[in-house]
């Protein structure tokens, strides 16, 4: 078969959906024949959309074997609904999250109906696919092949390194290490786990924060709070703004968090992974937020590559990269006791998790890759064509 993927999420931009569409790519280059057309920070986003419509269609004309084209997003798909001159090709398309939530009334009311017109939808997650098939997708176009995982993550187990790390940012020696990671979106929870959480744990216990951040405020943002409130919600959902980053630097400035709480921003790899390895547990403790959703949970995955143990809420795509007691433990979301419970186990005994959290890693290795989402996808795309001819 002969595929064209569109995506605006791509290397050289960093990201959960950035990396799933290059594997698909990259992936796919060994069941199919693969073009593509991405976005790679070479033009603006409004040049590229707006040469969107022509570029495919002059790949189209250059290889007319292409029976299928795949739109990585719901974005760049809404975009192709007003496209023209390509219509005979069978057209699928990835939904990720906010893709399906985003709470634009003209969004909702009258585009989203109109992936109807796509020929099927895959959805990173169960819960991505419940919420667009509740918003009037046809059910049978409808199918979920949940991401993958980096297989060369490893848990990097050594105490010279981990000395080198607790030196290199800081991090006290008599601490139990508790970890976050991501950007500090209001739906990652983090700010409320610090408000409702870490006061009812025990005194050495310190949370640490790794991802990108900005300690001091910025002028997207000074030109944010300019919008009325309404509007800023919007586009801060739209452009991936760290919408939760002025809250957390009020509390990591409070007195009663000096000792227990730090951000340590963006680590290389290799440091990111001895801290994980190195961890009482990984922490993804997503609050729900109304016009946003997690997708999928891909981090949660990565940590458990690492060897962490995973704390995770159970709640929207996060389920189905985190199995109860198969790979992490779920935790009710917004419930400050239960995760007060939850974390009180890991820290009294860590000592004994050890075969566990080497259970927990197995599972992921054995149920989550790379070639098994390019797989499910490839199966996807060949019975769509074959319903074509």
């Amino acid at each position: 078969m002969e595929v064209l993927f569109v995506s605006h999420k791509y290397p050289p931009a960093t990201g959960g959906m950035e990396k799933q569409s290059y594997e698909l790519i990259n992936g796919m280059r060994s069941c199919a024949i693969v073009h593509h057309i991405v976005y790679t920070a070479e033009e603006s986003y409004f040049q590229f959309f707006r040469k969107l419509n022509d570029r495919i269609l002059k790949t189209v004309h250059s290889h007319p074997g292409i029976s299928l084209i795949h739109f990585n997003d719901g974005l760049i798909a809404s975009m192709s609904l007003w496209h023209s001159g390509y219509s005979h090709i069978k057209r699928v398309v990835t939904v990720h999250g906010l893709d399906v939530v985003f709470p634009w009334s003209i969004y909702q009311r009258f585009i989203l109906r109109r992936f109807n017109r796509f020929d099927h939808i895959i959805a990173v997650s169960q819960a991505t696919a419940q919420s667009i098939v509740q918003r009037g997708v046809d059910q049978s176009k409808v199918s979920v092949v949940v991401n993958g995982i980096d297989h060369n993550l490893q848990a990097q187990h050594s105490a010279d390194s981990w000395s080198a790390i607790r030196q290199k940012y800081a991090i006290p020696a008599d601490k139990k290490i508790l970890v976050t990671l991501g950007r500090p979106v209001k739906r990652k929870g983090f700010s409320w786990f610090i408000r409702e959480v870490l006061p009812l744990l025990p005194e050495n216990t310190m949370l640490l924060m790794a991802g990108p951040f900005q300690a001091e405020q910025t002028e997207q943002e000074k030109w944010l709070q300019r919008l009325p409130k309404s509007w800023r919600h919007l586009v801060m959902l739209f452009l991936g703004f760290p919408s939760d980053q002025v809250e957390l630097r009020k509390l990591l400035q409070e007195d009663s968090h000096q000792l227990r709480l730090k951000h340590v921003g963006k680590l290389p790899l290799d440091d990111l992974q001895v801290l994980l390895a190195h961890a009482h547990a990984f922490l993804m403790p997503n609050i729900k937020i109304e016009g946003d959703m997690e997708g999928f949970g891909l981090v949660c995955l990565e940590a458990s590559m690492c060897g962490t143990m995973v704390l995770a809420a159970d709640i929207e795509g996060i389920t189905d990269a985190i199995i109860h007691e198969k790979n992490g433990i779920q935790v009710p979301h917004e419930d400050a006791q239960a995760w007060q419970l939850a974390i009180g186990k890991i820290l009294d005994s860590d000592s004994l998790h050890t075969e566990q959290r080497q259970a927990y890693r197995s599972f992921t290795l054995r149920n989550f890759s790379w070639e098994k989402m390019v797989s499910g996808y490839a199966r996807l795309f060949q019975s769509i064509i074959r319903q074509a001819s």
